[in-house]
């Protein structure tokens, strides 16, 4: 333990994984050290504050891959929302600071997610001009991720085999008292090393060995008006003289115990650190983006404290009160800044390509 540990909870050490998430209509809370074998959400019992039979359109689920490359990020998607889906990707070339974008809006049964990350497991959604498409074999470290679009933005196609360079981040954190009501958001987080290729408009840009990637596959009950803001970097850093494989996950959401229950860590090679929660501040609301914004992400203890200024935004926004009203926002950009690991050595980020997302959502 280093002189920063005294500042994380042993609720965020993480413990043997139980083999079901959910049993006996409860959810576990905490961290755990690997997947979990069963994630029947749907039989959580009194998630919301609706009937359980409309647990199918109240619990969100997702798997997303962000995959950096010397050129860029690149983003896939599948999302079921319940009501409905959506599939996505997008492609930042960081030099032109130029955003290519594809989205699909599909049925919620067309938006299939894997019911776990293990054994073959499949996350899909196919149309005529689009597909996305994972296999999960978390249990060896692997995954595969492909996918084609075609659209405004013309056309993308992708590939990509991940190999697994770190612990996982396995949470699940509760949105509500644990006492008066199982309500979970469980997300795990993975860092990669990616080889594959992405092609957008005919031009391929190829993996190196620095390339890497995230998966993110998440699922839960949020509040009826929930909120969060993410951001990462993933590639390299020095450490103790020698460039390592580097990541970072950020989240500030509505936890009701953010000390206790966050998913705040660095991850290097085969070992993380983990950090406290954290206050994302903006100089302006996503919304009201105009060609550049600053965010600030800083702790109470001097582990983290960076700005992350924003080049590029997506937005998906859909105002349609008083079923659901959406304000979801990926950002591109670049961290200023450092972080400190648990022993209290300074990561310094000097035009440190980032990306991240900003999301709120009544339903």
């Amino acid at each position: 333990m280093g002189e920063f540990s005294k500042f994380i909870s042993e609720k965020r050490r993480s413990v043997p994984t139980p083999k079901h998430l959910v049993e006996d209509g409860k959810c576990v809370f905490g961290t755990f050290d690997k997947e979990f074998e069963t994630m029947d959400f749907l039989s959580i019992k009194n998630p919301t504050d609706a009937p359980d039979f409309l647990n199918p359109i109240r619990l969100t689920l997702w798997e997303a891959t962000e995959v950096h490359l010397k050129e860029g990020y690149m983003l896939t998607a599948v999302c079921n929302m319940g009501l409905f889906g959506v599939a996505l990707t997008l492609f930042y070339d960081q030099r032109m600071r130029k955003l290519y974008r594809w989205q699909e809006t599909l049925t919620a049964p067309e938006a299939v997610i894997a019911p776990n990350l293990i054994n073959g497991s499949i996350t899909h959604a196919q149309r005529k001009k689009m597909r996305v498409h994972y296999v999960n074999n978390f249990q060896d470290g692997k995954a595969n991720v492909d996918g084609f679009f075609e659209g405004k933005d013309g056309t993308i196609d992708y590939n990509f085999e991940l190999t697994r360079l770190s612990k996982p981040s396995v949470v699940s954190i509760p949105f509500a008292k644990p006492e008066e009501r199982h309500r979970p958001l469980y997300t795990q987080k993975d860092f990669f090393q990616a080889k594959g290729y992405v092609t957008v408009n005919g031009k391929a840009y190829e993996t190196t060995d620095d390339s890497t990637a995230i998966i993110d596959d998440h699922r839960g009950y949020y509040p009826r008006e929930m909120h969060y803001d993410w951001a990462t970097f993933m590639g390299k850093m020095q450490k103790d003289g020698k460039d390592i494989f580097f990541a970072l996950n950020l989240t500030e959401n509505q936890t009701v115990e953010p000390e206790n229950y966050n998913e705040n860590l660095i991850w290097f090679e085969n070992e993380v650190s983990i950090l406290p929660p954290a206050k994302f501040t903006k100089d302006k609301p996503t919304m009201e983006f105009d060609g550049h914004a600053r965010w600030h992400i800083q702790d109470e203890h001097d582990m983290v404290n960076l700005d992350f200024d924003l080049f590029q935004v997506f937005d998906m926004v859909t105002h349609a009160l008083p079923v659901i009203n959406i304000e979801y926002f990926i950002v591109f950009g670049e961290f200023n800044g450092y972080v400190r690991d648990e022993d209290g050595k300074k990561y310094e980020f000097k035009h440190v390509p980032a990306m991240g997302e900003d999301k709120s959502v009544i339903f």
